[in-house]
């Protein structure tokens, strides 16, 4: 019956999330803002709606390793649908049609999975009304450089490439009542996907830190696997990669969420070091995700199109051993 739970629970993130990748397209379309800040902004922070109920789910089982690995784990996985799609549509070269701008939110991405890698080493005890002063920075650095963000999609926005607009039938009115019904979707499954997983750990004895990284991860990270897909096959690269890197940042400010709920202590300072392998893993793939969006401009660093995502996903893997027999 649990089983069965989960898998309605994330039957119902995909289909939601397939309605909300369109009426973001159409958001993107039709208001000021291009496809890379709607990726980074509306749609990343929505199709990351699972994780913020997961986490907070967690919480309130008194899981921190389920939501903390939930976070880490998803980000870890967000990169690993990029990368498979970027190799299962090579033709496409997903990459070389994005913006420059994305590094923007690779950089500020990497930056905050370092933080937290230093926090889960050091594990400090420090609180401020019972906020841990890693979470402090992490918020810190959050709210910078998104503001950083907004002021560079502004400046690049004229160096967009137009792409065609399919969903323009649909109007912006139509776009938001849908954008918004779509994500409380996601917000209800979400909690039941937190639940269920929850249960899953004890009764498969595979403990909460690999299921919170894996099981629950790669499952609330379906939505973003789904607007991935449907971007691409509206041909608007910059919101399928916009909205993956997006939400690894936005995932971040659910950490933060889930240190402030979580009140026995600073949450990273408790929970287990095998997340720091989760956090190292994703800052390596963050590089070859750099790498992917520069390579074009870098002739003499020039490799056959497929190698970048094919090395990515080869790491994950190797991580994900890593983490199964720590």
């Amino acid at each position: 019956m649990v089983f069965l739970l989960f898998f309605i629970a994330a039957l119902f993130t995909v289909l939601a999330a397939i309605k909300l990748s369109t009426y973001a397209d159409v958001l993107s379309e039709k208001t000021s803002l291009g496809g890379m800040m709607i990726g980074t902004i509306f749609l990343a922070g929505a199709t990351s709606l699972p994780e913020v109920t997961t986490s907070l789910t967690a919480i309130g089982l008194n899981n921190p390793d389920l939501a903390v690995g939930n976070v880490l784990g998803s980000n870890l996985f967000n990169l690993l649908i990029i990368a498979s799609f970027d190799l299962y549509f090579r033709k496409k070269q997903i990459f070389k049609g994005a913006s420059q701008s994305n590094l923007y939110t690779v950089y500020l991405g990497m930056f905050l999975t370092f933080v937290i890698f230093l926090a889960l080493t050091l594990k400090l005890p420090y609180s401020v009304f019972g906020i841990g002063l890693d979470a402090i920075l992490l918020l810190v650095i959050y709210v910078i450089g998104m503001y950083a963000l907004s002021k560079k999609a502004k400046e690049g926005e004229e160096d967009e490439e137009e792409v065609p607009q399919i969903s323009s039938a649909i109007s912006l009115k139509r776009a938001i009542i849908g954008f918004s019904i779509a994500a409380i979707v996601i917000l209800l499954a979400g909690s039941l996907l937190a639940i269920t997983g929850d249960k899953i750990a004890v009764i498969t004895g595979l403990g909460s830190s690999f299921v919170g990284s894996f099981l629950i991860a790669a499952t609330t990270s379906l939505p973003e696997a789904v607007a991935v897909l449907i971007a691409i096959q509206l041909r608007n690269y910059n919101l399928a990669i916009g909205s993956v890197l997006g939400s690894n940042v936005f995932n971040i400010l659910i950490l933060i969420g889930a240190d402030v709920f979580y009140r026995p202590a600073p949450i990273i300072s408790t929970v287990s070091s095998v997340h720091s392998i989760t956090a190292v893993a994703t800052f390596i793939l963050s590089v070859i995700v750099v790498y992917s969006l520069v390579r074009f401009k870098l002739p003499r660093f020039q490799t056959a199109y497929w190698i970048p995502s094919a090395v990515l996903i080869i790491v994950y893997f190797v991580s994900s051993l890593l983490i199964f027999t720590h």
